[in-house]
């Protein structure tokens, strides 16, 4: 999950298809028009049966967060990924999103990362 974060922070669209399951897999896939991506919040992972019966599972899920930079503020992406392990390696099935706005209080922490409060950094 984070590689893909990270292919998608530095616009490697070739990376982001080899790692998308080939049932699921788009064509093409242009980030052109994708936001400027600031953090990865992973909120949770399992692998195999969520009521642990099965630790040696091909499946995995990942609930995260990504943040954004929007022109006017931060927008997050959040996403409950379904993952499949075939010959060791991980792929991306498939997820469901949901989009929303991020409205941090002036003594939060700055959504972008730096440690700073929003006050003292992005506002």
């Amino acid at each position: 999950m984070r590689s893909r974060y990270t292919a998608f922070v530095v616009g490697l669209a070739d990376y982001l298809r080899e790692t998308w399951h080939p049932a699921t897999r788009p064509a093409e896939l242009a980030l052109d028009d994708s936001p400027e991506w600031v953090s990865l919040q992973v909120l949770s992972a399992n692998e195999g049966d969520n009521r642990g019966r099965n630790t040696e599972s091909d499946k995995g899920q990942v609930h995260f967060r990504a943040i954004y930079r929007t022109g006017s503020g931060f927008g997050y992406l959040e996403e409950n990924s379904d993952f499949a392990r075939e010959q060791g390696r991980w792929f991306y099935v498939a997820g469901d999103t949901r989009e929303g706005t991020l409205k941090p209080g002036r003594n939060e922490p700055c959504p972008c990362g730096s440690g700073k409060k929003y006050k003292a950094c992005c506002c």
